[in-house]
């Protein structure tokens, strides 16, 4: 049964990062070369590479993800005291192929025979994302690559969330959105878009403006939501 907030859905615009794609696969794809701390380091990759974006949006001194990401990368790895710019640049083009999720495919496949309109909206740079949904081999089912770079600065600056608007012609009460991290559902449902927070890992809800209308396991649930079944 279409959950009522998803009743009038035209396009599903997804984050790629963590929602998509496994942000830590790179690293533990290379545990063996990382060492016995990959876990922790990859985790402290994701935080840095957040606070990032989000720094240098107030700063307004923005770069782009690829560079924005080597940046957080080299102060990690400092961090845990291991200078080797081999692997530095080993673990950035592990970046490029991410692993998606083992349900994305199936999910986006399901989405495409309903006539749904689909689209990645994310932080990552045009070159980055299109080699991530080429890797996962989703090209077909995904309509529009939507990237940050096209307005020079990070979400959840709102003009990102417009970006969307504009560029599929869909009104934001008409948009359901799907993100794995809670500060974008939340920056999301506080512009307007319809929400679904993708808590994949059983976090707790943030207490920023901006409500999800709904919280899924992992996409798997989307189809249901929708009323596709």
């Amino acid at each position: 049964m279409t959950h009522p907030a998803f009743a009038h859905t035209q396009a599903c615009v997804f984050d790629a990062y963590g929602t998509l794609f496994d942000v830590n696969s790179a690293v533990s794809r290379m545990r063996d070369r990382v060492g016995p701390q990959y876990g922790e380091i990859s985790a402290a990759w994701r935080v840095r590479q957040l606070e990032y974006t989000w720094l240098r949006s107030l700063m307004k001194s923005h770069t782009d993800f690829w560079h924005l990401t080597s940046d957080a990368l080299a102060v990690t790895l400092r961090t845990f005291s291991i200078d080797d710019a081999q692997l530095h640049e080993e673990l950035m083009q592990a970046y490029l192929s991410l692993n998606a999720f083992s349900e994305v495919s199936s999910v986006l496949h399901q989405l495409k025979q309903a006539g749904m309109q689909t689209a990645i909206l994310t932080n990552g740079s045009p070159a980055m994302i299109t080699s991530a949904v080429s890797n996962a081999g989703i090209d077909e089912v995904i309509d529009r690559q939507l990237s940050v770079e096209s307005v020079g600065v990070f979400k959840p600056d709102e003009r990102v969330y417009q970006l969307a608007v504009d560029e599929l012609n869909v009104e934001a009460g008409n948009i359901a959105f799907l993100s794995s991290n809670a500060w974008d559902a939340a920056g999301a449902a506080h512009f307007g878009f319809n929400v679904a927070w993708v808590n994949r890992y059983g976090q707790p809800s943030e207490a920023l403006p901006g409500t999800p209308s709904a919280m899924l396991a992992d996409l798997s649930e989307l189809p249901a939501l929708l009323g596709i079944c």
